[in-house]
C-alpha cells in the first residue's frame, strides 16, 4: 500500500524506524515474525522499552503520560511496528483500563493506578465474560456485596486472556440484584493475590495456554477500588469496549500480513506459474486488499475523532467486524499459499524453508496454530453478530 506523508510526518516515520532499528531486540522480532509464543518476559521487555521512550500509551493525554501524537502519527507508529514485527502491547492496562480511569476515575485513582500501568508494576487482565454472560454481557452474575469499607466478591469469570500472568483484574460485578440488568452493575479493581482468587487454565484449540477461568470466593476488595458510581459500571464497561473493539481490528497487523502474503504468492508456484497469477487466489487477495484499504480509512477517522475529544462509537463495531474478518481471511490465504507446509502440527524439522521471506522453519510450524487461534477473533470482544446489532441500532435506528 502506498502511504504518502507530509514532510513532518515523514520525519516522524524516520524517527520511529530509527527507534525500532536501535531498540527492538532481534530475537523478539524474529519470534513475532515466525508466529512464535511470546513469554511474559518478552511482553514485559517490549512494554518497558516503549515506556522508557514515552511511547507506550500513545493515545493517552500528555498530562497522564501520553506523547501528544496526532491521529496520523499514531497510525504511522502502528504501521511501522507491524512491519518491524514488534510484539503487540498487552492491551488490558494501557488500551482498556487506562482510558476508563482517565474518563471516570477520581484524581486519586488516576495518580495511583495510571503510573503503575505505565511502569509495569501492575499487569492487568479483564474480568468481563462469564459462563452464560458472553455476548450478553449484562447478564453477569458475579456479585459484590458491601461490607463496611469493602466489597465481598463471589462468582466466576471465563476466557480471561493472560490471566495467569496478571496481578490485577478489572471486573464487572453485580451490586444490585433487583435492578434491571445494566443498572445493577459496578466496575471494580481486584488484586489477583487476594485470598479467595483462583485461576484455572483453559487450553485453546491449537494447544496453547492463553486463556483462563477465574473464581472468586469471599474476596474482599476495598471500596476505594470502585471506578465510577456504584451500580453505574455499565457506562464504564461500554466505554472500555469501544477501545477494545478498535484495538482488535489490528489494522497494522493486517497491513503487514497482506504484504507477506503477496511476497509468498509471488514466490510459490502452482501449475508452473506464480500463485499470484492464479485467478481464484488473485481475486481473493484483491478483495481483502480493498477491504483493508477501506478499513484503514475508517480507522484513521476514528483515531482522529478520539484525538479531538470524541469517543469511539459504532465505528468501533464496524472496525471490529471488518478487522477480524480481514485477519481471518489473511491467515487463510497464507495457509493456502504455503500448501502442505501449513498442515496442522507440522514439526519444524519437516517444514519447508521460507528463508526467501526472511522466515525460518518455525514460521511454517506455527502457521496452522495462528489460523486456528484467529478463529476466536470474530467472537471475543463482543461477537460480530452482536456488533451488527449495535450498528443497526445506533447508526440505522432499527
Amino acid at each position: 500500500m502506498d502511504l504518502r506523508f507530509t514532510e513532518q510526518e515523514e520525519a516522524f516515520r524516520s524517527e520511529v524506524q530509527a527507534f525500532l532499528a536501535e531498540q527492538l531486540p532481534a530475537d523478539l522480532s524474529e519470534k513475532v515474525a515466525n508466529g512464535g509464543h511470546l513469554s511474559k518476559a518478552d511482553m514485559e521487555q517490549w512494554h518497558s522499552i516503549l515506556n522508557a521512550r514515552g511511547w507506550l500509551a500513545n493515545h493517552w493525554p500528555v498530562e497522564h503520560g501520553g506523547p501528544g501524537w496526532s491521529a496520523f502519527e499514531k497510525f504511522i507508529f502502528e504501521h511501522e511496528c507491524s512491519l518491524a514485527n514488534t510484539p503487540r502491547i498487552v492491551p488490558f492496562g494501557v488500551n482498556m483500563l487506562g482510558p476508563v480511569l482517565i474518563k471516570y476515575g477520581t484524581p486519586e485513582q488516576q495518580r495511583y493506578w495510571l503510573p503503575r500501568i505505565l511502569d509495569g508494576t501492575h499487569w492487568w487482565c479483564q474480568g468481563y465474560s462469564e459462563p452464560g454472560a458472553g455476548s450478553d454481557l449484562a447478564a453477569v452474575k458475579t456479585s459484590a456485596v458491601r461490607d463496611g469499607d469493602h466489597y465481598v466478591v463471589n462468582g466466576q469469570k471465563t476466557w480471561t486472556t493472560l490471566g495467569q500472568h496478571a496481578n490485577m483484574i478489572f471486573c464487572l460485578v453485580r451490586t444490585d440484584r433487583e435492578a434491571k440488568k445494566q443498572e445493577g452493575i459496578s466496575f471494580l479493581l481486584i488484586d489477583m493475590n487476594s485470598p479467595g482468587v483462583e485461576v484455572r487454565p483453559i487450553i485453546t484449540l491449537e494447544g496453547a495456554h492463553e486463556i483462563n477461568e477465574v473464581f472468586f470466593t469471599d474476596v474482599r476488595v476495598p471500596v476505594d477500588n470502585l471506578v465510577g458510581e456504584e451500580h453505574k459500571g455499565w457506562t464504564c464497561a461500554k466505554y472500555l469496549l469501544t477501545y477494545e473493539r478498535t484495538n482488535i481490528a489490528g489494522v497494522g497487523l493486517s497491513m503487514a500480513a497482506l504484504e507477506r502474503v503477496k511476497r509468498l504468492a509471488a514466490l510459490q508456484s502452482r501449475n508452473g506459474r506464480p500463485l499470484a497469477e492464479d485467478p481464484a487466489f488473485a481475486a481473493r487477495l484483491a478483495r481483502v486488499e480493498i477491504d483493508l484499504e477501506n478499513m484503514k480509512t475508517t480507522n484513521l477517522r476514528v483515531i482522529a475523532a478520539v484525538a479531538g475529544g470524541g469517543v469511539p462509537g459504532a465505528e468501533s463495531s464496524m472496525l471490529k467486524i471488518c478487522g477480524t474478518e480481514i485477519r481471518q481471511e489473511l491467515t487463510s490465504l497464507m495457509r493456502r499459499a504455503m500448501g502442505s507446509s501449513a498442515r496442522a502440527l507440522v514439526p519444524e524439522a519437516e517444514a519447508d524453508d521460507f528463508s526467501a521471506l526472511d522466515l525460518g522453519p518455525a514460521f511454517a510450524a506455527n502457521a496452522s496454530a495462528q489460523y486456528f487461534n484467529n478463529r476466536k477473533l470474530s467472537i471475543f470482544g463482543g461477537s460480530n453478530e452482536i456488533q451488527k446489532n449495535i450498528i443497526s441500532k445506533t447508526i440505522l435506528g432499527l
